[in-house]
């Protein structure tokens, strides 16, 4: 089974933030495309792009459409095939890092009876985060499944 094709659409050619998020949805359907997916996957995806084939306007309503059928595919590939784009976990490190920097911070400022030293953990956090998360986006790599492509949130 094969990923159906993404309707090409020309009157939004003066909507920027719309002809950005086409591309981008139609860049991550052909990155897709590349790798092999199970058939009930597949089927999943077609049915978001039918959806959006079968829209007729052309505005705002078309385009946060788009960004929802994006997120519900990426997730779905993400949860299901552990498929991600470029620096997927590397985001997620550095916001777990921030947190757990937090608390480090938070534990030293009490311990030293300073809670201006609350933030004194972040640099520590963000360090542990960076590291953690380059080395699951590496292994992903190695693995095959990370999407040539950068998602920005």
């Amino acid at each position: 089974m094969e990923i159906i094709k993404l309707n090409k659409r020309q009157n939004f050619a003066d909507d920027k933030k719309l002809n950005r998020t086409y591309i981008g949805f139609e860049t991550l359907l052909n990155e897709l495309k590349l790798k092999k997916l199970p058939d009930n996957i597949v089927s999943s995806i077609n049915q978001h792009i039918e959806e959006i084939n079968t829209i007729s306007f052309a505005d705002k309503k078309l385009r946060r459409l788009i960004e929802k059928k994006q997120g519900k595919i990426r997730t779905l590939v993400e949860k299901e095939l552990k498929i991600v784009p470029k620096g997927y976990y590397l985001s997620i490190g550095i916001a777990l890092g921030v947190a757990i920097g937090m608390m480090i911070g938070t534990a030293i400022g009490l311990s030293l009876d300073n809670i201006a030293l609350i933030a004194t953990g972040i640099p520590f956090g963000v360090g542990i985060g960076l590291a953690i998360g380059a080395g699951m986006d590496k292994k992903a790599f190695e693995e095959g499944r990370q999407l040539n492509l950068e998602i920005k949130l």
